[in-house]
């Protein structure tokens, strides 16, 4: 797996209270509907600093 895609459009959690909470939501504050394309690196730290405290968790739930 070279990178992992998390788009807003496809989350089954859109628009729950776990959007709020989300670390795409946190980290981007980004447009709606638009996606965040990390690579499995990055994915490792944003585990490590959420294990840490540091960031909520990632909630993205692919959609069917």
């Amino acid at each position: 797996m070279d990178s992992i895609i998390i788009d807003c459009g496809t989350c089954s959690a859109r628009a729950t209270a776990a959007c709020a909470d989300c670390v795409v939501t946190y980290l981007c504050e980004r447009e709606p509907d638009d996606a965040l394309v990390i690579d499995v690196a990055e994915f490792r730290a944003l585990r490590m600093l959420n294990e840490a405290g540091l960031v909520p968790k990632l909630r993205h739930i692919a959609g069917a």
